[in-house]
């Protein structure tokens, strides 16, 4: 089962950011998702959102992060 949302912890050990820097990271995300009209949740960024907006794709996550 793949998640569906990352917490800020999530981000962190993906990119290897501070768990701080995450956090700012999902803000900006959720921004840009509430700019579309998009419901978010605070501290939770969608997986597929940020695969797209991080590593171009969300497909690019299956190598980067080990769902299982």
């Amino acid at each position: 089962m793949t998640k569906q949302m990352f917490g800020a912890q999530e981000v962190a050990d993906i990119t290897g950011m501070s768990t701080a820097y995450a956090f700012k990271l999902i803000r900006r995300l959720n921004g840009e998702l509430e700019d579309k009209g998009v419901l978010t949740i605070p501290g939770k960024v969608d997986a597929a959102y940020f695969g797209k907006r991080v590593f171009g794709g969300s497909d690019a996550l299956a190598g980067v992060l080990d769902v299982g």
